[in-house]
């Protein structure tokens, strides 16, 4: 918003400092100067109004106001004097009939005659120029002119052109939403359709003007004006952001109404306007002023405790400065007892409401550079350490190092999964108020929103690795303990073709409980191991899982987790075309058994050892279960195990495959010798061969 340097020199008794340094001033304690230019013999101040100090700052009077407080100089008053025609009677040439209240809660009118409309004397035009605003007529320029002094936009009509009320006993202005098909032509002779969201100001036969952002053509000043009634209201906010938005027009009016215009500015302002009117243009002021003005707005009372603001600002600031400083400001000291005094806040400060907004003020002016910096004078102690966002979190970071990407799902299915993945109503539970049919219970697992994350994915990607770390919800009425809440962590492979991930994933699990210090074992009782997943019939028929590729995750002797491919019968029923692995660990328990101290393991200095190993096992044979046989035997020289390969071909009997395994031997204190190596493997094929249905193919 532009400013004139030499406009604001009328209101400041002292000299203003040169236009540079009062822009620093104001940057530093008011708002941020954008510029300063100078414009013949005079400078302009770009300054940016932020919307909480629309209502005092975008005025000259009202920055000067400011200026005045900051430099600690003496304001000075517009001084006038309204001098009316008693013989004439505002209230029986203009009546207001305001229909939108809230739209509109104040309307004041004033009505000039006699007027003699010609072009402005030179200040004034000169005044309009620097601020970016061009000279139209006298009438239109003192409207203009008092808006940029006060901040109360104004609007000028020819009274004349404006028909009778019902009554014919004068001019009726009516202050309504418009109608739907209804039209303005406005002073700039551009065209606007109205609906009825859009609030006007008319006459009998129609619109004179969009309220508070421009006028219209039919009721314009011009050289034939005799008598101007004088509008000064104050409009809805809102309203007049979304109607100038709509009709994409923006005014020097519509920009103050949007951000606020106190409604007690209203009388000085259009008092100020009529005088000048009286002064430049020979006018008669009728008497009174029309005013709707049903509800006031009264000023704020506020508390002021000096020993608060010093606490708040760090600083101890004199008892007659802050009050020095609250009244150059505007605001009045209605009590004033010690340290405590009774603040009343003038209604044009409308960013005021509690006693922390005055501290900021008395702040600000006294200078935030005279604060002192100081250590706070407080104990800072280290939180708790919470070890459940640790370990999501720890948790999350290595899944991601591996490669997945992490989901977030809602928490919650519907009746048709449900269905489909064979949760009984009693385990379930039921959102009171669901907002969706698909939304009607807390999810019991994660499984079928991941499982969802694949259909919808699969349209985009030949291969998905996802996990999800988040709560699931289970009745449990036969234990009495009601609804129970837990976090599981689960992650999945699917692929639409080629291998189903499961050893793959296998590692991504291992991988993930070695970090959090749960160590890897091929031998049931001790570290992580997978255990034969045994469901009752019926629950084979149901089972989320492909029965003959699942596994239970343990540490120890404690099921953890599962790990498996999903069966068919759900992939089918989700349209899911593809394969899909998954593991389902419960993370409470995780959290109880991981370790985040880990012993330092060194690698071994000696060599290792590889031998291949062939089985022959019938196909109902797991893995899993050749995997703890040869860990129980083979001991602790076994360091690792690697399953390279499975064949079920052709060339194999019937009801039978073949496992190839990579067996590595190391020792960590000695070079294994040639015969040490064979009488462990052979241990370990003897171990094998005790199962009558496999055979050690050599």
């Amino acid at each position: 918003m532009k400013f004139s340097y030499n406009w604001l020199q009328e209101y400041i008794k002292d000299t203003l400092p040169k236009p540079k340094k009062l822009a620093e001033i104001l940057s530093l304690r008011t708002l941020e100067v954008e510029g300063v230019e100078e414009i013949k013999k005079d400078f302009v101040i770009d300054l940016n109004v932020t919307p909480n100090r629309a209502a005092d700052c975008s005025s000259h009077f009202g920055l000067a106001r400011e200026i005045s407080a900051v430099i600690g100089s003496r304001l000075a008053k517009p001084v006038f004097k309204v001098i009316e025609e008693k013989k004439i009677k505002a209230k029986d040439l203009v009546a207001i009939k305001v229909r939108e209240k809230t739209a509109c809660p104040r309307y004041t009118a004033r009505v000039v005659v006699d007027v003699e409309v010609k072009d402005s004397p030179q200040w004034l035009r000169e005044k309009l120029e620097v601020c970016g605003l061009q000279s139209i007529n006298n009438i239109v320029d003192i409207a203009n002119y008092v808006m940029l002094e006060t901040g109360q936009p104004l609007h000028a009509f020819d009274l004349e052109k404006i028909e009778n009320g019902e009554k014919k006993l004068g001019k009726e202005i009516i202050v309504r939403m418009a109608e739907k098909g209804e039209k303005i032509t406005t002073l700039d002779n551009k065209d606007y359709n109205l609906n009825e969201k859009i609030l006007i100001i008319a006459d009998r036969n129609g619109p004179l003007a969009i309220a508070g952002i421009k006028g219209g053509k039919r009721a314009e000043i011009d050289a034939k004006t005799k008598t101007v009634v004088l509008e000064a209201a104050n409009f809805s906010s809102n309203l007049i952001r979304q109607t100038s938005q709509f009709l994409k027009l923006k005014t020097d009016a519509s920009w103050r109404f949007e951000r606020g215009v106190d409604p007690n500015l209203t009388e000085m302002a259009i008092d100020r306007v009529v005088q000048l009117i009286k002064e430049l243009a020979r006018g008669k002021i009728a008497q009174g002023r029309v005013d709707f003005y049903p509800q006031k707005l009264s000023a704020k009372t506020i508390k002021v405790e000096m020993a608060k603001v010093n606490s708040l600002l760090g600083i101890e600031i004199p008892r007659q400065a802050a009050k020095k400083i609250l009244k150059n400001l505007g605001f009045t000291i209605l009590k004033d007892s010690g340290d405590k005094f009774l603040v009343r806040v003038p209604t044009f400060r409308m960013d005021i409401s509690l006693p922390q907004d005055l501290t900021e003020e008395i702040g600000r002016i006294y200078g935030y550079e005279k604060i002192p910096a100081k250590a706070p004078k407080a104990c800072l102690i280290p939180p708790e350490r919470n070890f459940d966002i640790f370990w999501e979190e720890f948790s999350r970071d290595i899944l991601k190092e591996i490669g997945f990407s992490e989901v977030y799902n809602y928490s919650f299915i519907g009746e048709d999964r449900a269905k489909i993945f064979n949760y009984s109503s009693t385990e379930l539970v039921e959102i009171e108020n669901p907002l969706s049919d698909s939304q009607k219970y807390l999810v019991p697992s994660l499984v079928p929103n991941l499982l969802e994350n694949v259909k919808s994915n699969f349209k985009y990607f030949d291969e998905i690795k996802i996990f999800e770390l988040g709560k699931t919800f289970r009745q449990e009425t036969k234990n009495k303990i009601g609804i129970s809440e837990k976090t599981a962590l689960d992650g999945l492979i699917a692929r639409k073709k080629g291998d189903e991930g499961f050893y793959e994933l296998k590692g991504v699990i291992e991988a993930l409980l070695e970090k959090m210090g749960l160590s890897p074992s091929a031998g049931s009782g001790q570290g992580v191991w997978y255990d034969d997943y045994l469901p009752t019939p019926e629950e084979s028929k149901l089972s989320v899982w492909n029965i003959n590729k699942c596994a239970e995750i343990k540490v120890d002797n404690e099921e953890i987790g599962f790990l498996g491919e999903i069966s068919p019968r759900i992939l089918e029923a989700l349209k899911i075309k593809g394969k899909v692995v998954l593991f389902d660990l419960d993370f409470e328990k995780l959290k109880k058994v991981a370790i985040e101290e880990q012993e330092y393991q060194p690698i071994s200095p000696y060599p290792s050892a590889t031998r291949d190993l062939s089985l022959l096992v019938s196909a109902e044979t797991k893995v899993v279960e050749v995997l703890n046989i040869i860990g129980e035997s083979g001991g602790s020289l076994v360091r690792d195990v690697d399953l390279f390969d499975i064949y079920e071909g052709e060339e194999l009997p019937e009801g039978r495959k073949n496992f190839a395994f990579h067996l590595i031997y190391q020792a960590e204190d000695r070079t294994l010798q040639a015969d040490e190596i064979e009488r462990i493997h052979q241990k370990i094929i003897s171990a094998l061969e005790e199962n009558s249905d496999w055979e050690v193919r050599k």
